[in-house]
């Protein structure tokens, strides 16, 4: 019996990577996460062949731009080692790396963007648990169930 497939949100902030971004080059390591908490969802939880729904941050209109999925398991992050990255962590080493990440592979881009804003309007269906919505969350790389996965992805062409 194989493991129950997973769904994930990973934020992105458009400037720095898009899902046009990821449509022009397939599939792309997830770097740069540096939350202990995302860092585990990623390592711990993530397995090939997940859902992912991508989502642009500090964006004009934020929200979910696209449909990605997850195209490797963890393994450490380089930009940890690389002392002229902004990722770069001096506690880091090959022998005992701190940050992992996933390859992310591009699935499609949504017809129309599912803002924020939507998603704050079924935030009822959606529960309290559901950290894109909860104040104070900040998370790059989240969990989803599949009942929110489902609810999320009707909003795609509801107006």
């Amino acid at each position: 019996m194989s493991p129950r497939k997973r769904y994930w949100l990973m934020k992105s902030e458009p400037e720095d990577f898009s899902i046009d971004d990821l449509a022009r080059v397939g599939t792309e390591p997830w770097t740069g996460v540096r939350n202990y908490q995302a860092r585990n969802f990623m390592r711990d939880g993530m397995r090939v062949d997940d859902e992912v729904l991508f989502y642009h941050s500090n964006a004009d209109v934020p929200g979910i731009y696209g449909i990605a999925r997850v195209a490797s398991t963890a393994y450490p992050d380089p930009t940890q080692f690389q002392a002229r990255s902004k990722y770069f962590d001096a506690k880091a080493t090959q022998e005992t790396p701190r940050w992992f990440l996933v390859d992310v592979a591009f699935v499609r881009k949504l017809d129309a963007p599912i803002p924020l804003s939507r998603i704050r309007a079924h935030s009822a269906e959606l529960g309290e648990e559901f950290a894109l919505i909860r104040k104070g969350a900040r998370l790059s790389v989240l969990p989803v169930t599949s009942a929110q996965w489902k609810l999320l992805l009707s909003l795609e062409n509801a107006r």
